[in-house]
């Protein structure tokens, strides 16, 4: 099945979506810090079942072709991309759908999750976080200047936002996740956790330079019933690096 591309009007802003696949079960893919469905789901909106998924990805406000409005990062961005990725699902005419969220989006996957419970069938988070540590904010700073990233990682992102809003959309966030390490408990969504109800299937890579395993382990404990995968060679982007088998176990998870 053709992958089909559009924009659909949701709380003021025109969000740009990727879909594909025509099952009964409705999974939405939400990317991370900066991606778009282009940049970081090619493999899952390539390869995983058309027969048994409608596969949707977004970008959300301010990334990828969601543009505009410019990306920025208020005290509340997570809240508003829960509020934004399931109001474009529910657009969409989705009555119930299973979230699969990376990093930043992982993040957002468990607030939506907690807070339209209604709504979610099941969820898949990895590389994600429920707060930021001291640490984190130390591994923060040193993808900041995106000039020191690796050419291949930087690459696609400069073709899509051009150099100067991905330098200055970089620096925003890190300032903008930052700000939850000046909390005492660094807090970004912990509370919200034992509310998420639904299946739960949390994956980390051994390797991710940058989300601690801590933050996996954490998730896991406070919510109720979740498994938790641990691949010891991922690293941040294990569902491109091992498309394949990440594939298959999200989809035995979600079947």
């Amino acid at each position: 099945t053709s992958i089909t591309s559009a924009k659909i009007h949701v709380n003021g802003v025109h969000l740009h979506y990727q879909q594909t696949g025509e099952g009964s079960h409705a999974v939405l893919l939400l990317p991370g810090m900066l991606g778009c469905g282009q940049t970081d789901f090619g493999p899952q909106l390539k390869s995983m079942n058309k027969k048994r998924f409608t596969i949707v990805a977004w970008d959300p406000r301010g990334y990828g072709q969601s543009i505009p409005p410019s990306r920025d990062f208020p005290p509340d961005f997570f809240e508003r991309d829960a509020k934004d990725a399931v109001d474009l699902m529910q657009a969409l005419k989705f009555k119930k759908f299973s979230l699969l969220g990376w990093s930043d989006g992982g993040i957002t996957a468990l607030i939506a999750a907690a807070k339209y419970p209604a709504l979610i069938h099941k969820l898949v988070v990895w590389g994600a976080n429920a707060s930021v540590t001291q640490e984190d904010v130390r591994i923060y700073n040193g993808i900041r200047d995106v000039s020191k990233w690796s050419e291949k990682v930087k690459k696609p992102l400069e073709e899509i936002y051009g150099h100067k809003y991905f330098a200055k959309t970089c620096e925003a966030w890190v300032d903008g996740i930052s700000r939850f390490a000046e909390k005492s408990d660094g807090n970004i969504c912990q509370e919200l956790l034992p509310d998420i109800k639904c299946p739960t299937f949390i994956i980390h890579g051994e390797k991710d330079p940058l989300v601690p395993r801590a933050h996996a382990e954490y998730i896991h404990k406070h919510i109720k019933g979740s498994r938790l995968l641990m691949m010891p060679e991922g690293k941040h982007n294990l569902h491109l690096r091992f498309a394949e088998d990440f594939n298959r176990q999200v989809e035995d998870f979600l079947h």
